[in-house]
């Protein structure tokens, strides 16, 4: 499967998801307009590698320094998606990164930490 490189905007996260490294990136800041529209093709993608993905382990990391509520939805959607294919065998783990002294960021990461069952979820301070 191709990797999917989304460059950023000034509203919306560099995303590089490399298939070849099974390291995905999802950086920077995120308060697109429509942030479903926007997550919606990612979301899609992701649900299709999931299909073809057998056991190699699969890194998404998180460096977000900003984002709206609307993209907490999407992220908190992703999230549920990556748990479920946790629970049926896939190897994913999460890397929520962020700075030691961004509170919101660590406290987000928290929360979402919390809405999971099965899936791997760090927070990696920096």
């Amino acid at each position: 499967m191709e990797s999917l490189i989304i460059q950023s905007t000034d509203s919306s996260p560099y995303i590089n998801f490399d298939t070849s490294s099974n390291n995905f990136v999802i950086k920077g800041e995120s308060f697109p307009e429509n942030a479903a529209k926007f997550y919606s093709p990612v979301m899609e993608y992701i649900r299709n590698y999931l299909r073809v993905l057998c056991d190699e382990q699969v890194t998404f990391q998180f460096e977000i320094i900003y984002f709206n509520s609307s993209t907490s939805k999407a992220f908190l959607n992703l999230f549920e998606l990556l748990d479920s294919a946790v629970k049926e065998g896939k190897r994913i783990i999460v890397n929520w990164r962020c700075h030691e002294q961004n509170e919101s960021a660590i406290e987000c990461g928290e929360e979402f930490m919390e809405d999971l069952e099965s899936l791997p979820f760090n927070i990696v301070l920096f």
